[in-house]
This record gives C-alpha cells, structure tokens and sequence, in this order.
C-alpha cells in the first residue's frame, strides 16, 4: 500500500504583511485523492445541559451554546480540515509525527478538534484554550483515513481571528502555542515552534526532561526536543513545502491579498498544490478577515480537488445564510462504514454534485483539448 498523504499548507498573513488592513487565512488540504471533501454550513445552536455529543469515533460532553460553522471537511468524518465560524475565527490543522508516541484506540481525531475549537471558540486564543483543554481530557487518536488500514498521528493548528494569530502544535496531550501578531507564517508536516514559545503545556518541559530529550538547563527548543529521531518520510517531504511556502510568503510580504493567497495555494513547483500518485489537494479554502469589525469575513472555498483548476467560491456568514446542498455529500446513517464495526470494511459514493460536475468538466478538458 502507497504511503498516507498527509501533506496539507496552512498560511496566514497579517498587516503588514497584508496590502490591506486584513488578516488573510489559507489552507490546502491533501489527502487521498479519491476522498471527497463537502462544504458544510452548521447553524448556531443551543443545547440541553448534560447533553453529550457523537464526533467522528468518541462521545463527550456538549456545551449549552455552539456557534456557526462553515467547514470544509472529509465526508466521512464529523470533524473538518478546515473552517471558520460567526465570529471571525478560521482553523486549519496538519497532520505530525513527533517523539511522544501516537497512542493507539479512538479518540479525538485533530478534524475534529478543528470542529470543536470553532463551534465554542470566539476568538483564536479561546478556539486554542478549547482545543487544549479537550486534548487533555479526551487524547487525540483515531484512524485518520477511509480505509481499515491503521493510520494516526498528532496534529498541529493554525488558529487565526481579525487581531492574532496562533501556531499550535502536540506531541500526544502535550503541547506548545506561539502567537503571531504581524507579517506572515505557515506550517507544514512539522514541528516549526523553536524557542519563542508563548504558552504550553505545564508538564511539557518535565517530560522532556525526564524522557532525557533536554537537560532542563540549556535553551528550551520546541522543535528539536520533541522533533523524531528518525522522522518518516512524509515529514522530510513536508520541509521542502514549508520553505517554498515561506519564500512564496516573503515574496508577496506586504502585499499580500485573497488573490496572492489563492496563487500560492495554486502554486505546483513547491509542492503546494499536491498531484502526486495516490493523493491531491482535494479541498482549499482562504479567508479575509478585515481588522474593521463593521466589514464582513469573506470565506472562499473550492469544495473540489485542486486549486489550480477550481473555482474558490465565496461564503459570507449572516442571519439567512442556509446550507448549499450541490456541494454537501449524501448521508448513509447507520449504515455508513465509519459507523459500522468493524470500520472501513466498505466503500460509498460520497461524491457531491458539484463534485461529479467537477469531474466531468476535468474529464472533457482532457479528452478535448482546445
């Protein structure tokens, strides 16, 4: 079996890093590229007390009060790659591999954590604290693919609102957070948090320590205490994307727009836009968040693979926005493979008709060229 493609970009610039007074919010998604991605629209809700809520593999408990959500996610899972909610908040996450093990059983997969830090978080900083806190009660694990063939790892975030940024990255329930507040950042398949950590987690440097990964006197460096000796090699890949990202960023510093972000998410020779053998960029997303709380967030969305040959679509959250359905996939209950145990034993058509429409415009290009 080809190896997992867990290859996704998040990027994020800020003014001034931005031509305009916005914060821009962009993600690719990579994933196996027959896994179909759907744009979900979930309304702000209000929940009994004591009520308990079904992720994609775990249940745990509900807050009384969700927000909005917009989400660009598998379709076979609860949780999203990506997403933002009504309060201005967009999420992406990456899949890494670090020196903590990834624990084995179900739990919280990172799709969903990105889920629930946007549906209770009204700022970055709260969609963090969200996060965190629900890693340290429930873990995160789980099978990370369609597919009976076992496949996790841990997961780092991008949390963006109109003021800040913030970088997230775990190792099991561990976990470090740097804030950015200015100019442009990305991450990739790795660890990128080096010595300026803004919080963490408050045994992360005694199990470092007592592991033996840092002797508790020298500087405390995120990334090289709790970076793989032997990281696979997915990761190493995953280098060569985040430097040709950065310079993409560096490149358009100071001028960066939803346009120069939609070119980068584009962008083949880095990697970027990933078409390569079993998997692609099956869902992109980029969304402006103006610093004038009196101006909308803008969301554009592809809902289909590949930038470079889809249209982003845009989504604006207000009181009578309502689901589109060509671009949701068709549900199968109980009867679904995610549902049923053992899991994966199966395949369903997942495909939206937008998808399918997708497809069949692709399908023409090739079979007719102009």
């Amino acid at each position: 079996m080809a190896e997992a493609p867990m290859s996704c970009d998040c990027f994020v610039s800020l003014p001034p890093g931005s031509r305009d007074d916005h914060v821009i919010f962009g993600k690719n998604s990579d994933r196996p590229r027959d896994e179909v991605q759907e744009v979900a629209l979930h309304p702000a809700a209000s929940h009994p007390p004591g009520s308990t809520l079904e992720c994609t593999y775990i249940q745990i408990p509900q807050v009384e009060q969700t927000h909005a959500v917009i989400l660009s996610k598998p379709a076979w899972m609860w949780g999203a790659e990506m997403g933002a909610n009504d309060q201005g908040v967009c999420i992406g996450n990456e899949a890494v591999w670090t020196r903590e093990p990834v624990t084995p059983g179900e739990a919280l997969l990172g799709m969903d954590l990105v889920r629930l830090g946007l549906e209770r978080g009204d700022s970055a900083w709260a969609a963090l604290t969200v996060i965190t806190g629900l890693l340290e009660q429930h873990g995160q694990g789980g099978q990370c693919r369609e597919d009976p063939e076992p496949f996790s790892y841990h997961n780092t975030f991008l949390l963006v609102d109109r003021n800040e940024a913030w970088v997230l990255e775990t190792a099991g329930r561990l976990w470090a957070a740097q804030r950015v507040t200015e100019g442009v950042k990305n991450i990739s398949n790795q660890l990128t948090i080096g010595a300026e950590v803004s919080t963490e987690h408050p045994e992360l440097r005694s199990v470092a320590q007592a592991q033996g990964w840092w002797d508790g006197e020298g500087e405390f460096n995120f990334s090289r205490v709790f970076s793989p000796e032997n990281p696979p090699a997915r990761m190493e890949l995953a280098k060569q994307r985040y430097k040709g990202g950065t310079e993409l960023l560096q490149q358009h510093d100071g001028s960066v727009t939803a346009e120069v972000m939609m070119s980068i998410l584009r962008d083949k020779p880095s990697g970027i836009c990933m078409d390569s053998g079993g998997f692609c960029t099956t869902g992109s997303m980029v969304s402006v968040l103006p610093r004038d709380t009196s101006l909308p967030c803008i969301h554009f969305f592809t809902a289909t693979p590949d930038p470079s040959r889809s249209v982003f679509k845009p989504f604006i959250f207000s009181d009578c926005s309502t689901p589109v359905l060509r671009v949701v996939s068709p549900q199968f209950g109980p009867d679904d493979p995610v549902r049923k145990q053992p899991r994966f034993q199966s395949q369903v058509d997942r495909r939206h008709d937008l998808y399918k429409a997708h497809q069949v415009a692709l399908n023409t290009m090739e079979t007719n060229p102009v």
